[in-house]
Parts: C-alpha cells; structure tokens; sequence
C-alpha cells in the first residue's frame, strides 16, 4: 500500500490538486476509460454530484465514495 498521490486537474477551466493513493486513481482511469471520458471530464461529474449535497464532503472522499459506489453496482 502506497499513501496519496497529488495530481493537478482540471475542473470547470480551473485546476484543482487531489490527493489520493494509487489503487483509487487506477480505478478512477479505468473508469473514465470504460465510459469514453477524459479524466478530468469524470472528475468534474464527480465534483458537480458532490456540490448538490447538503454537507458535500472533499472532493477526494467523494471521488473514493463514488469510486466504491460504482463497483458495489
């Protein structure tokens, strides 16, 4: 196991740091993979779920959150 990994993104023409381990942004790139979507595209669907919540977490824990839904499906 590896700790968080720190890659710059861009969301909405700003860029964004996220820090998360290397297993989550290999499910993350195979996941905008599958769907046919840039990673940063994907990111930002992410973010833009996470901005409808009442308390939205941080955009990493709701990338993890996501990540783990999505498989459990």
């Amino acid at each position: 196991m590896s700790g968080p990994v720190k890659r710059s993104v861009t969301i909405a023409g700003h860029q964004t740091s996220i820090s998360l381990e290397p297993v989550f942004w290999t499910a993350l790139e195979a996941e905008a993979e599958r769907r046919r979507l840039p990673l940063s595209a994907l990111v930002g669907r992410i973010d833009a779920l996470r901005i409808t919540q009442p308390r939205p977490a941080n955009l990493a824990s709701a990338i993890r959150v996501w990540l783990f839904e999505n498989a459990m499906r």
